[in-house]
Formats: C-alpha cells, structure tokens, sequence
C-alpha cells in the first residue's frame, strides 16, 4: 500500500499554534473496517450530532445555510456551522462562533485499498447579520480538518488544527477581551479535550 497516494488537504501551518490528534482502530476484518469507516464518514458529516458524539462537556455545533438557517441534512462545501461554546458568545456572531465548511473531499484508492474523507473548516463572518468582524476566537487564518481514513483494517480518525492564533482584530473591545482568553485556552489544551472525544466519537459511538 502506497499512503503517498491518499492526499492531504490540511492546510501548512504558517504561524501560530499547530494541533494534531488522531484515534485508531484495528478491525478484525476488511469488511468491518469499511463498516466502520462508512459510519465514521456518516459522522463526521453529521455536524447536528457532533455534541453527542464529543460528549456533555464540549460545545453544540448546528449546521447552517449561508443565511444562518439550520440545516438537518448532511455537511456540504460552503456551509456554515454554528457553535455554542460554554462561557460568553461572541457578538459579532450574535452570541455564536461561527466557520466556514471550505472543503469536503472523498478519495477512494482500491489498488492499494484504502479510502479517505476529509473536511476543512475555517472561523468566519456570522452569515446572521451585516457585521464584518469574524465571528470566532480564533482569526481567519485558522483552519481545523477533521478526517477519517481507512487502511485496510485500520481505521484513522484525525483532527488538524493550524494557524491557531487569537482573534483580536476585532473593531469590538468586549469580543477582543474574550477572544484573547478563549483562544488562550484552547492554545494550552482545552479545546484538545473536545477534538480528541470528538474524533473518538466518530469511531467509537454507540447512541443512536
């Protein structure tokens, strides 16, 4: 098997911090590790459900139109994805942060059986309202990239984050603040707790 050929569309990290975290799985056979990344794919996609999957401590994602109207449909490119964080919102985002679905990609490889999906999603204006101000902790730059692959019985769910850097550029004073100390938690570790039971979750969920 050639893992040169499985692309990767996470972006280079070019300054801030860079977070790289992955849960695997050996299954017992092919066939179960195609089941299994078929329901890790169907997860990943399923931005309603994230909370469940990550568990009662991490955030609540919607996906959204690029009105900002909830969509209970799989993700698709150019959708949105409002978060409820714990603690103040962010008021560029009328009380959300919100991102940017930049890229879904699919890749199937059968010669050397192994087959990946990947999504990029970067902080954004709120889609809600004519404020211009990224509506995130973190600046545009920042880029998170979730993704589950399959390598013949091993089944990888990874998350990327890259650039990570505060976003203070903001014209609101209030939003500066808490962005400054939002961002700082998640630089020194917080957020990891929510990606590595998220990521988990993809491979590992037994609700409904």
């Amino acid at each position: 098997m050639d893992d040169q050929k499985i692309p990767d569309i996470t972006p280079q990290n070019e300054k801030g911090k860079q977070n790289d975290l992955e849960h695997k799985v050996l299954a017992d056979t092919i066939e179960e590790a195609e089941e299994l990344f078929l329901a890790g794919k169907d997860r990943l996609l399923s931005i309603n459900n994230w909370h469940d999957y990550a568990g009662e401590l991490s955030g609540v994602f919607v996906l959204t139109d690029n009105h900002g109207k909830e969509l209970h449909r799989k993700a698709h490119k150019g959708d949105y994805l409002k978060i409820n964080l714990p603690g103040p919102g962010e008021s560029a985002g009328d009380g959300y942060d919100w991102v940017h679905v930049e890229t879904i990609q699919y890749d199937d490889y059968p010669d050397s059986n192994s087959e990946t999906i990947a999504m990029t999603v970067r902080p954004t204006q709120a889609p809600v309202n004519n404020d211009k101000n990224t509506a995130h902790f973190f600046s545009d730059d920042a880029t998170s990239t979730f993704s589950i692959q399959r390598k013949g019985k091993e089944v990888i769910a990874t998350y990327h984050g890259r650039n990570e850097v505060p976003n203070t550029g903001t014209d609101n004073l209030i939003d500066k603040a808490r962005n400054a100390v939002v961002a700082l938690g998640a630089m020194i570790g917080i957020s990891e707790l929510q990606w590595k039971s998220l990521i988990k979750g993809f491979l590992t969920y037994e609700g409904k």
